[in-house]
């Protein structure tokens, strides 16, 4: 949600290209064949009937798409509850808040195309960037970064993104940062 405040405060000089990981593909117990993009019902994973209206609100266009994830980040993790992505209802009540057309959407995420967009996403995110959690930011220069954070406040969104792609854009030195535990990090709560 942060990352939407930057996005808004740098404009056109920032692109930022969403794409698919999957947490549960990747703490799977059931076998190396089995794939959550590749399971008949969506709703019996954790998270993959979300990713999959994700990309079916794409299919009304950036601004729709842009207003829709943010919507349903806040309604994840926005303080008020986590609704449940594997249930249809709250997506739909989710793009209904974010102002789309909530009957194409629906009809848009029975194209099993998109579970695959999902799979191939996820694909591409181990095997070519080595990404092993989210959020996972993917530079121009090809450098990845995981980052653990709390939200930082509005007033510091900015220039706490700077410092980040400072560190990591650019350069291939940093292998892992972490703070000593606990407790972590001193003196910093849930920002917003």
């Amino acid at each position: 949600m942060w990352l939407h405040r930057v996005g808004r405060a740098y404009g056109d000089r920032l692109d930022i290209t969403w794409k698919h990981f999957s947490l549960e593909q990747v703490n799977s117990k059931k076998g190396p064949d089995w794939k959550v993009w590749e399971q008949s019902d969506p709703a019996d994973a954790n998270c993959l009937l979300s990713q999959i209206a994700l990309e079916a609100a794409k299919r009304q266009g950036a601004e729709a798409f842009d207003t829709y994830h943010l919507t349903l980040l806040i309604a994840r993790h926005g303080g008020e509850g986590r609704i449940r992505l594997n249930r249809m209802e709250p997506l739909m009540e989710v793009a209904r808040a974010a102002g789309l057309d909530v009957a194409r959407l629906r009809e848009d995420m029975d194209d099993a195309a998109l579970a695959g967009t999902v799979g191939r996403d996820h694909i591409e995110a181990v095997k070519k960037h080595g990404v092993f959690g989210t959020p996972t930011f993917v530079f121009e220069s090809g450098n990845a970064a995981y980052l653990k954070t709390f939200i930082p406040p509005k007033s510091d969104s900015v220039e706490f993104f700077e410092h980040f792609v400072s560190v990591t854009a650019h350069s291939s030195y940093f292998g892992e940062i972490k703070r000593p535990q606990p407790p972590w990090p001193k003196g910093i709560g849930a920002g917003g």
